[in-house]
């Protein structure tokens, strides 16, 4: 990633810019220590300064993470400016694990995203100044890091579940990192470990601004009885990861630009998992200023991105659910679609264990590909055509396990998606803005963006006119999207309150 200019770096460290944080890390070459640009640390001498887009990079440079402005607690968006599409799709796997565990390897990672090895570590080094393996290992440090600090989870399980082979491995990276071991890190008042059984908190941090409302109200429509819950502000749900059934809480902290999240989970190891698909059900890697300024250049689209800053688009939480979804919402309203979606979950899902009965609404989990694809009939009131196509996408899902990762172009994700059974351009589209994060995907021809566009633009357009209009929206279509649904949805409520 291209740094601004060493001085105008500098007057940010100065000035402590919030605009800079997640984007630029300084390492002090008189400590050895690097830092978010936000650190209340008195500021190093400019001689002493170095800049790096990522943490990774100034890891690499042999740079430990700060222990007063924690790196690991800076908004995850080094992924975001700068960088390729094929890199941004490369750190979301890595998120997920890619180069986690036996077997793992640049090769296969550069494999699925269809380039050679190479090229992806060229790439890297040009976007992030770091390998791919250097990447994940700082990943992996940075989150074990966080838990130390803010989790009373035994250091074993601290080890295991921030990715390490072995505890030996994860002392001997800690002790070379900060010259200690990392009991030493851990705060007093966290002196008593617990085990993750007991339910681990922690704090994701986000660029602001944030439209929380907006998305708890998107998650509130679709929430899956049984599933999903959400009230009082938060949001809980089931998680069934590997054959493990646990819960997740989400809940807003405006003060600290974060989301709390509460994991309960029996397998320490799924906890970057689940904390990655947090991240990417409420999109928290969003640059959301560069994103509503390129949007606010169209002079029809600004007016809605004024009335909404810090709109999100929200992911979905599995890839499979996502698309089952999109099935089930095929030609039938949201509340109807989510009517369908609880009685799947009656028929066809796993209930939740007593003890992780967190809340009386969360009773199942959703039915994973492979229960659903060995179901004799899958029992739903629905036309027989589209429990055909529930029947083919998990057929297909079991057949691919990485259906729903990012894998080559957009173009190409569609194509692979649309070569299953009931599965058109919409759903395909759908599925890839919600499931695969391809933030350019974008459904034309659906009925709420084509009402949305018509208010933007004052005249109705066919869907081949609403793409052509798009065009200027790119890479970002996705949230234009977001943009044309919200004021959809606030055109239907103000009439609907207008005649009550």
């Amino acid at each position: 990633m291209e740094l601004p200019d060493q001085e105008v770096c500098y007057r940010a460290l100065q000035s402590r810019d919030a605009r800079f944080d997640g984007l630029l890390f300084v390492g002090v070459t008189s400590t050895g220590i690097y830092c978010r640009p936000v650190c209340p640390a008195r500021t190093a001498k400019f001689e002493n300064c170095r800049f790096f887009g990522s943490a990774a990079a100034a890891q690499d440079a042999g740079f430990r993470p700060c222990l007063r402005c924690r790196p690991e607690t800076a908004p995850d968006l080094a992924s975001w400016r700068g960088t390729s599409n094929t890199v941004s799709r490369a750190l979301a796997l890595i998120n997920d694990g890619a180069l986690d565990g036996d077997g793992a390897s640049v090769e296969k990672l550069a494999e699925r995203l269809g380039l050679g090895e190479r090229q992806l570590r060229r790439l890297f080094l040009q976007h992030l100044g770091a390998s791919p393996i250097s990447v994940a290992q700082t990943r992996r440090v940075l989150f074990a890091k966080q838990l130390i600090h803010e989790t009373r989870m035994p250091m074993t399980e601290v080890a295991l579940a921030s990715g390490f082979g072995s505890l030996r491995r994860f002392n001997e990276i800690f002790r070379e990192l900060f010259q200690r071991p990392p009991s030493a890190l851990r705060r007093k008042n966290s002196a008593n470990p617990a085990g993750a059984d007991a339910g681990v908190t922690l704090r994701l941090r986000y660029r602001p601004p944030y439209d929380w409302e907006s998305i708890l109200g998107h998650l509130q429509m679709r929430a899956i009885p049984g599933v999903e819950v959400v009230e009082n502000g938060r949001y809980l749900r089931t998680v069934e990861i590997d054959g493990s059934v646990g819960s997740v809480e989400v809940m807003h902290l405006p003060q600290w630009q974060s989301l709390g999240i509460t994991i309960r989970f029996p397998k320490v190891r799924s906890l970057p998992t689940i904390v990655a698909r947090v991240r990417r059900l409420f999109d928290l890697g969003a640059d959301i200023e560069t994103i509503d300024a390129h949007l606010s250049c169209d002079p029809l689209l600004a007016p809605l991105v004024a009335r909404r800053p810090g709109l999100r688009a929200p992911g979905g939480w599995d890839g499979f659910e996502l698309a089952v979804r999109a099935i089930l919402g095929q030609q039938v309203s949201v509340i109807a679609a989510r009517r369908l979606a609880g009685q799947l979950v009656q028929l066809h899902g796993k209930p939740v264990p007593m003890g992780y009965r967190v809340h009386p609404g969360l009773s199942h989990v959703f039915p994973t590909a492979k229960r659903l694809a060995s179901a004799a009939s899958i029992g739903l009131g629905m036309p027989g055509a589209r429990q055909v196509s529930l029947k083919a996408l998990a057929e297909a899902t079991v057949s691919d396990p990485n259906l729903f990762r990012p894998f080559g172009t957009i173009e190409e994700a569609i194509a692979r998606l649309r070569t299953i059974r009931g599965v058109g351009e919409w759903t395909a589209q759908y599925i890839a803005l919600r499931a695969i994060r391809e933030m350019d995907a974008f459904p034309a021809s659906d009925i709420g963006l084509l009402r949305g566009a018509a208010i933007v633009d004052g005249a109705r357009l066919t869907s081949a006119g609403l793409l052509k209009r798009a065009e200027s929206w790119r890479p970002w279509r996705a949230y234009a999207a977001q943009h044309l649904w919200a004021a959809d949805a606030h055109v239907i409520s103000t009439n609907r309150s207008s005649h009550e």
